[in-house]
């Protein structure tokens, strides 16, 4: 796949495609400190490598992470979240076991449900201009 600055290439398509995620700890908790986040981002860089994307940025606070991931269309945005959530949650709670006491009613780390919205390029209204003023033939 080649690159062009924010442009991507595979064999068939041409893309930029970042989404914003949330992941927020079970229950709310406020689990992590700043060894857990930057540990956090090195499993999810990890994980991102392994799809062919690239966490362009990664931070946190105690309860919840914010990942910034430029990904390939032929990856499935639902398959990229269950993978980073499975493998973190299972990760940070093997060398971390002092984390057991924030998840030891349901042996999770992360809540089930996630935000993503997608990010970048032209804000909407300049997008639908620019697709109402294209020259349609007669």
């Amino acid at each position: 796949m080649a690159e062009y600055g924010d442009i991507r290439t595979g064999r068939h398509c041409v893309f930029v495609l970042h989404a914003h995620l949330v992941f927020v700890t079970k229950f709310r908790h406020r689990v992590f400190a700043g060894v857990h986040l930057e540990r956090l981002e090195q499993i999810m860089r990890a994980v991102c490598a392994d799809f062919e994307c690239e966490l362009a940025e990664f931070n946190g606070a105690s309860s919840h992470v914010h990942l910034l991931v430029n990904f390939p269309p032929k990856v499935a945005l639902s398959r990229l979240v269950n993978s980073l959530k499975g493998v973190s949650s299972r990760r940070m709670r093997a060398e971390f076991p002092e984390l057991a006491r924030h998840y030891y009613r349901v042996n999770k780390l992360w809540s089930g449900s996630y935000f993503a919205g997608s990010v970048g390029g032209a804000p909407l209204s300049v997008l639908r201009q620019y697709i109402e003023q294209q020259n349609r033939p007669l």
